[in-house]
C-alpha cells in the first residue's frame, strides 16, 4: 500500500521537502537509475530508516515525487470562452505529459502505486482543472459537456497515445479532440433538452 497518503505539516513537511529535493538533485546529477535509498537519505540529511518508514521503498518514494511534480500549480487560463479555454489547457497538458520528463513522471507514479491511489490523484488533478474550465463556461451561459465526457474523449485518448503511441503527437491532435467533444451534435442532451449543463452533473443540462 502506498505510504504517502496525507500531505504532512511541520517537521514532517520539512522531511518530505528535503527528500523530494534530494531526489530531483540526484536524478539530475547521477541519473534516475543510480538512485538508492541510502544515497537519497544522505543528500536529504535523514536516515535511510526514515525513508523506509515513510515511503516503504525507493519506487514508492519516486511515485510520490512524481505525483507532486504532476500536480498543476496554476488555474487554467481564461481566454474568454469555452473553446479556447479548453483548447489551451489540452495543448499544455499534452505538451507537458508527452515530454520525456512528463512520461517518466507518469511511469514512476504508476509503478510505485500498488493500491492505485496515486493514479487516482493524478486523474483528479485533470478532472479538477476541467471542472474549473467548464464551470466558468457555464457561468458565462455557455453550453458545456460534463466532466467525464471531456475526460473520456480528450484526456483518455491523449494519455493512451502518450503511453503507447507517442510518435506524431502535436498540438493539432489536442485541438482536434477538443473540437470534436465541443461539437453540438456530440454535446447535446440525449433527451433533446437545451441549456447550459452543470459540468459536475452528467445527468443533463441545467437550463430550461
Amino acid at each position: 500500500m502506498s505510504r504517502q497518503m496525507v500531505r504532512p505539516g511541520g517537521r514532517s513537511a520539512r522531511v518530505q521537502a528535503s527528500v523530494h529535493a534530494a531526489v530531483h538533485e540526484l536524478a539530475s546529477e547521477v541519473g534516475r537509475a543510480a538512485l538508492t535509498v541510502p544515497l537519497v537519505a544522505q543528500r536529504a540529511g535523514v536516515t535511510p530508516s526514515t525513508i523506509y518508514r515513510r515511503w516503504g521503498d525507493l519506487q514508492e518514494l519516486l511515485s510520490d515525487v512524481a505525483v507532486m511534480r504532476l500536480r498543476p500549480d496554476t488555474a487554467p487560463g481564461d481566454h474568454g470562452s469555452l473553446a479556447p479555454d479548453l483548447t489551451a489547457w489540452a495543448e499544455q497538458f499534452l505538451d507537458e505529459m508527452a515530454h520525456p520528463a512528463g512520461r517518466a513522471y507518469i511511469r514512476d507514479a504508476l509503478l510505485g502505486d500498488p493500491d492505485g491511489s496515486n493514479a487516482g490523484q493524478c486523474s483528479a488533478y485533470a478532472a479538477d482543472q476541467i471542472t474549473f474550465i467548464l464551470t466558468r463556461a457555464a457561468e458565462r451561459g455557455e453550453r458545456t459537456p460534463d466532466v467525464e465526457t471531456v475526460v473520456d474523449r480528450v484526456v483518455a485518448p491523449m494519455m493512451y497515445r502518450i503511453l503507447f503511441r507517442p510518435d506524431g503527437l502535436d498540438a493539432a491532435y489536442a485541438r482536434r479532440l477538443v473540437a470534436e467533444v465541443l461539437d453540438p451534435s456530440d454535446t447535446s442532451d440525449p433527451n433533446g433538452q437545451n441549456g447550459p449543463r452543470d459540468p459536475r452533473d452528467p445527468s443533463g443540462p441545467t437550463g430550461p
